[in-house]
C-alpha cells in the first residue's frame, strides 16, 4: 500500500496541487492510504471506497504517533508537506519539497514567523535522513536543498506538475488589465504592488488591477479601499474557486507577479496557459518557469512602476519553460 502524507497541506497552491495529485491517483488501480489535515475534510477530491483516508490535526506529535503505529504498513510513502517521516521506515520514501522559506527566510516576515520557520528548518535538518529521495519543482529548489542541507544532488528529482485547465475558455481580454492571483501573506508583496499601480495610474490614467485578496487581511484591504476612494481602479475579489479562475485569466491581458519568494509560482503557469503576458519579478523562480514579457525588481516600487509603464507598449509573448510531470510522479509510487 502507498501512503500519501499531506497532513500539513490545507490551503493555497499546495492544496491545488494536492487536489490534482489525488484526482490523478484515483484514476489508477494503486492502493492508496491518504493522511490528510482534518481542516480539509469537507473540501477534498472523491476517494474510492477501496482506498483509505485518515484525517488528523496537523500536529507533529499526531504525525509521529501515526508513523510509529503504522511503520510496517506501507511499501512506498510520499510526504507532500516538505517534511520527511518522523521516523525511519522500511518503505521507500519520497518527500515533495516546495517551500522556499525552508531555504531562505524572507525579510518581510514578522519576528514570530521568522522564529517559526527557523524552528522548522531545524526539524527538517533532523528528519532529512528519513527520506530516500526529494522531489522538487525546479532547479532553483534543488540547488537550495543541496546548498543548505547538504543533500546529494542525485537524491533530488525535478518533477514539476500542475493541474491544467480542463477546457479552453473563449473570452476577449480587456486591454491594460492586470491580475495577481495569490493569497496575501507578507512575502507576496501586495503592498509595493498597490503603491506602484496607484502611481502608475495617476501618471497614465490607464489600467485596472484585480487582486484575489480576502477581507481577512484587514490592513491590506484598508489600503486598497483608501486607494479606491482616490479613484484608483483596484479590485479585491477574495478567494476564487479554481473553476472560476480560468475565466479570470482569460479576460486579463497581464499577470503581474511581484512575490519575493516562490518554489514554483503556479499562477505563472496558469496565466501562460491562458495567454496572459507575464510581468514577473526579476528573481530566479520566474525564469525557472518562463521567459516573462517584462520583469522588475520586486523590492523597488519605482521598478514596478517602470514595468507597468512599459506594458502599455509591449506585445512580447511570454514563453513557458516547464512540462507537466504528473505521470512520471505517479509511476514512481509502486
Amino acid at each position: 500500500m502507498i501512503l500519501v502524507d499531506a497532513l500539513y497541506i490545507n490551503s493555497g497552491g499546495g492544496k491545488v496541487l494536492l487536489d490534482y495529485l489525488i484526482q490523478e491517483l484515483e484514476k489508477t488501480d494503486k492502493k492508496i492510504y491518504y493522511l490528510l489535515d482534518n481542516r480539509i475534510k469537507d473540501n477534498i477530491q472523491q476517494i474510492k471506497d477501496t482506498n483509505k483516508v485518515l484525517y488528523l490535526p496537523a500536529s507533529f506529535n499526531k504525525r509521529h504517533l501515526f508513523y510509529k503505529e503504522n511503520k510496517n504498513l506501507f511499501s512506498t510513502v510520499l510526504c507532500f508537506g516538505n517534511l520527511p517521516p518522523n521516523i525511519r521506515l522500511k518503505a521507500k520514501v519520497y518527500t515533495y519539497f516546495h517551500q522556499l522559506l525552508f531555504l531562505k527566510i524572507a525579510g518581510d516576515l514578522s519576528a514570530k514567523q521568522k522564529v517559526l520557520y527557523w524552528l522548522k528548518t531545524k526539524i527538517l535538518n533532523h528528519l532529512k535522513k528519513n527520506t530516500d529521495y526529494w522531489l522538487v519543482q525546479s532547479s532553483l529548489v534543488k540547488n537550495g536543498l543541496v546548498k543548505k542541507y547538504g543533500i546529494a544532488s542525485d537524491k533530488i528529482l525535478e518533477l514539476p506538475f500542475y493541474p491544467p485547465f480542463d477546457n479552453p475558455v473563449s473570452s476577449q481580454k480587456f486591454p491594460n488589465s492586470y491580475l495577481y492571483v495569490s493569497n496575501a501573506n507578507p512575502h507576496k508583496n501586495h503592498g509595493r504592488l498597490i503603491e506602484a499601480f496607484s502611481k502608475f495610474y495617476e501618471k497614465h490614467n490607464k489600467g485596472v488591477l484585480t487582486l484575489t485578496v480576502s477581507d481577512d487581511f484587514t490592513e491590506l484591504v484598508n489600503l486598497i479601499q483608501t486607494k479606491q476612494k482616490k479613484g484608483i481602479p483596484i479590485k479585491y475579489i477574495g478567494f476564487v474557486p479554481r473553476q472560476n479562475l480560468q475565466k479570470l485569466y482569460a479576460e486579463s491581458e497581464f499577470l503581474i507577479f511581484p512575490s519575493l519568494t516562490e518554489s514554483f509560482g503556479l499562477g505563472l503557469v496558469e496565466a501562460i496557459e491562458s495567454n496572459c503576458k507575464v510581468i514577473g519579478a526579476d528573481l530566479p523562480y520566474t525564469y525557472a518557469v518562463c521567459e516573462p514579457s517584462l520583469s522588475f525588481n520586486p523590492w523597488q516600487t519605482e521598478s514596478i512602476i517602470e514595468a507597468l509603464s512599459l506594458s502599455l507598449q509591449t506585445n512580447e509573448i511570454t514563453k513557458s519553460k516547464v512540462k507537466n510531470e504528473i505521470s512520471t510522479l505517479i509511476n514512481l509510487l509502486d
